[in-house]
């Protein structure tokens, strides 16, 4: 009810058709794929998720253009304590190229144990980060989102916004194994979005989480999005190979990313508008 009184009072009837466009390959016939996604639960959804995207955070979206079709990783900087990040840019690939595109976000294998949290991102497309999980994806010809700085990028504080954390090597294993181009995305905004001062890893060991960091305001601020993508990037090797035979490989990944994050950062106004 709520979704459809948002839907007549915003305005966002042509975004909602592009929703209902979605293709339904490898659903059931209750209405599922094999990961629990729901193209049904998305389009109740779709306007909240298009209040946040469009109303709240106004998103401003640059070079989206360079996504190629088929399979595709984007790499983007992970922040904000929730990952509204992923949604932001989920929306972005719905609403905003030629032809809207599902994408899949990788969430961190503690997710499963959250009730209803677990339940919720399965029915909007977002699977559990395990390579079976993502292979069987790409081979899908699906777009998949991964944050490689991990529960690192969540946890960062204030002070150290915007700088990237390490990567982790999953995600280049999986671009050699399957042959599937890498794509930058650069997400300003959200790092002011929850200010944090400090991570406290007590809170986190508690709650069987990776990270908490505590915040100065109980709901996200209503920054402005800027999302920023760069140009397709490939790679070749042995997916098999030692991790330090990859490090150059994913240096290239994460200087470029930082470099986007930087362009992202001196073409802004403000953070607010």
């Amino acid at each position: 009810m709520l979704g459809s009184i948002l839907e007549a009072a915003l305005g966002y009837g042509e975004s909602l058709q592009r929703v209902d466009a979605l293709p339904r390959d490898g659903c059931n016939d209750f209405g599922f794929d094999p990961f629990g996604y729901s193209p049904d639960f998305v389009r109740q959804v779709a306007p909240f998720a298009l209040f946040l995207y469009r109303t709240y955070f106004r998103t401003e979206v640059f070079g989206i253009e360079r996504v190629p079709p088929g399979r595709v990783l984007l790499v983007g900087n992970h922040s904000g304590q929730i990952p509204i990040d992923g949604l932001i840019v989920s929306a972005a690939m719905l609403v905003e190229p030629s032809r809207p595109r599902m994408l899949r976000s990788m969430v961190e294998k503690w997710v499963p144990n959250l009730p209803f949290v677990s339940w919720f991102l399965a029915r909007t497309g977002q699977v559990v980060g395990t390579p079976d999980n993502c292979v069987r994806l790409l081979e899908r010809g699906e777009a998949i989102l991964v944050f490689p700085e991990g529960s690192r990028g969540i946890s960062k504080t204030f002070a150290n916004r915007y700088r990237l954390e390490e990567f982790g090597h999953g995600f280049m294993r999986l671009a050699l194994q399957t042959q599937t181009p890498i794509v930058p995305v650069a997400v300003i905004g959200a790092e002011e979005q929850y200010p944090s001062l400090h991570n406290s890893r007590t809170i986190a060991h508690l709650i069987g989480a990776p990270a908490f960091p505590l915040t100065i305001t109980p709901v996200p601020l209503p920054v402005r999005y800027r999302l920023h993508f760069g140009d397709p990037m490939t790679f070749s090797g042995d997916a098999d190979e030692e991790e330090r035979h990859l490090d150059l490989k994913i240096k290239s990944v994460r200087s470029a990313l930082q470099a986007l994050i930087h362009h992202g950062l001196r073409g802004r106004r403000h953070v607010f508008w």
